[in-house]
């Protein structure tokens, strides 16, 4: 069944509006497009590493800022602005992000790399809330939020593969993010096809809907459970040089990663109505505080191997649940629109806190404070299930 067909058996279930199969399948591969980057940032970082145009410690800069630049601008465009004119503002940030995309082929200093890539983040996070505003109107959301995950890691897959292959092989990180900006002025197709004007969400209170303890403590407990990926994964080449793992095969283990992280994403497609959201975000937390528990007690190869491919699975397979959380924590969905800044400070985030921890050449706190930020993450989720418990239904 394609995403267009479950799209269509999905209308009618829409608390505002009603868009077509067509229609959501256009949003979701819009919100897409703005992270195609995560997918793509070991392919694309690496290179300009390797080529020599930024050191280490100005990749990490590169990276970080256009993380905390999606999160920012998706979370600017879901509460500032109106959900109008959709395809013309799709529009608008997709030849925005192609610019973006095109001036970093061309940066000539770390400095315009850093600028470069701020922008791109910034139209990237608008592009996700493309996405987010439709999927926060659907009476299913963390269905249509699976969906959107499969989506968008199945094109940073296929992408991957094509840049790795092809664009970066011929013409070096400078073809690759020509392509990726060819692959964004394409998707101007998709932006002529999305709901024009989305009906209108209850939410004249705006940012008062998420200065409540229950959708505060929610989105602190995405927060910090996406602390614990972004840690383990910034820092995975050095934490298995450390165990005498070399770095071709972490580079194997995170292809691999990418490939667990589509089955957990459609596992949790499948699964997201038979479990019920409490269970899965604490079951998933213990299983990520003892696999980043045994990063730090110095595995063997095949356990190393194992873990990482379990941390792939769990990363996307959480996102529908948490977005049931933030639903059940605020019925008028506003906190839904913040899911993704939620989750993607906490990616930008958890590699500066664990870097602060770093001793010399030893990295084992790193997977230590991931331990730490995941069991964070369930004892918010206990926090967020008392008061919610407390709250008369609506």
């Amino acid at each position: 069944m394609t995403v267009t067909d479950v799209a269509q058996a999905e209308n009618g279930d829409w608390l505002v509006g009603n868009p077509t199969g067509l229609q959501l399948a256009s949003a979701l591969w819009i919100g897409s497009v703005g992270l195609l980057i995560l997918g793509l940032q070991p392919v694309l970082l690496g290179a300009l590493y390797a080529e020599g145009h930024v050191t280490g410690d100005e990749l990490a800069l590169v990276a970080t800022a256009e993380m905390i630049a999606i999160a920012i601008g998706s979370a600017i465009v879901a509460m500032l602005l109106p959900a109008r004119n959709m395809r013309w503002k799709s529009a608008l940030l997709l030849v925005l992000l192609a610019l973006a995309n095109f001036w970093t082929a061309y940066a000539g200093s770390p400095n315009a790399l850093i600028g470069a890539r701020t922008l791109a983040g910034l139209a990237e996070g608008g592009l996700v809330a493309v996405a987010t505003e439709l999927i926060a109107r659907s009476r299913r959301a963390e269905r249509i939020g699976g969906y959107f995950v499969t989506v968008q890691t199945l094109a940073q897959c296929a992408l991957a593969l094509l840049l790795a292959l092809c664009a970066v092989p011929a013409a070096g990180s400078a073809g690759g993010f020509i392509a990726l900006g060819i692959v964004c002025l394409l998707s101007l197709v998709a932006a002529w096809i999305v709901p024009d004007d989305y009906a209108d969400l209850p939410k004249e209170e705006h940012l008062s809907n998420v200065l409540t303890v229950p959708a505060i403590a929610a989105l602190l407990s995405i927060f910090c459970y996406f602390m614990f990926f972004g840690a383990v994964w910034a820092f995975l080449e050095p934490l298995g040089g450390e165990f005498g793992i070399d770095g071709r095969t972490v580079g194997l283990m995170v292809s691999a990663s990418l490939a667990a992280q589509v089955v957990g994403a459609m596992t949790a497609t499948v699964l997201e109505a038979r479990i019920d959201y409490r269970f899965a975000i604490a079951g998933i937390g213990a299983v990520a505080a003892i696999s980043s528990a045994l990063l730090a007690s110095g595995p063997a190869l095949s356990v190393f191997w194992a873990v990482v491919l379990v941390m792939g699975f769990i990363l996307l397979f959480i996102v529908p649940y948490q977005i049931r959380m933030a639903i059940t924590a605020d019925e008028t969905r506003t906190a839904v629109l913040l899911v993704p800044a939620a989750q993607l400070f906490g990616l930008a985030i958890g590699p500066i806190a664990a870097s602060l921890l770093i001793d010399g050449e030893n990295f084992r706190p790193v997977p230590e404070f991931a331990a730490a930020s995941a069991l964070a993450s369930v004892a918010l989720l206990g926090v967020f299930v008392l008061v919610a418990r407390r709250r008369v239904p609506a």
